[in-house]
């Protein structure tokens, strides 16, 4: 399944889920668009040079990275203090940038590397933990860890932490429902997909 559809998806998830928690419509727009990010997050494993079964081009992982350094700028302007919220803008600044000159595997090994440093910086252990994803997502194959309970279960920390640290109802259930609506999708049960998701990883390389 394509890029679009999952980021579909995650966002309808995110929409399901504010109309569950009875939320308002700025905290609505915000787990819309939160489902959106979340349903394309297991691609992220993704090498721009590998054949045409990859569900994102170049270009779109690329720009998700830079999205990431802006919300990184966006989060540290509000809730960073003295010289961390510069350290943070810097670092954030640092990935949109180098995000426009280097190649896919690199790209997000430093943008993982940024995330980390925000993260100490600032004491967030989401950002942190998001850090050590994005780094170990990018030395990982297509549609291998990222794409199992190991990664659903990672992501999962990561969303708790971040509701614990923004306090907006919803966070969680949106982000884990969202990304696990990309596995779902994914699997070689729909006549779109050619090829399945192997969700017992480590133990067992089975595609459903």
């Amino acid at each position: 399944m394509n890029g679009t559809a999952h980021a579909t998806i995650g966002a309808g998830t995110g929409f399901v889920v504010a109309q569950t928690v009875h939320a308002d419509p700025t905290t609505t727009l915000l787990l819309v668009g939160l489902g959106g990010l979340a349903g394309l997050i297991p691609d992220i494993d993704i090498d721009g040079k590998l054949s045409n079964k990859i569900t994102f081009s170049h270009t779109l992982i690329r720009s998700v990275a830079q999205l990431i350094g802006l919300m990184m700028i966006v989060y540290i302007f509000f809730e960073g203090t003295g010289s961390e919220r510069w350290l943070g803008i810097g670092a954030g600044v640092a990935i949109i940038v180098i995000a426009s000159y280097i190649k896919q595997r690199h790209m997000l090994t430093i943008t993982g590397l940024g995330v980390l440093a925000g993260g100490i910086s600032l004491q967030e252990i989401w950002l942190i933990l998001l850090g050590i994803y994005i780094i170990i997502a990018s030395f990982l194959p297509h549609r291998s860890y990222t794409h199992s309970l190991l990664g659903i279960g990672f992501f999962a920390f990561i969303a708790h932490y971040f509701e614990a640290s923004i306090r907006i109802e919803g966070i969680f259930l949106t982000c884990l429902l969202s990304y696990s609506s990309h596995l779902i999708a994914d699997m070689k049960v729909l006549p779109i997909n050619k090829r399945g998701v192997k969700f017992f990883l480590p133990f067992s390389s089975k595609e459903f």
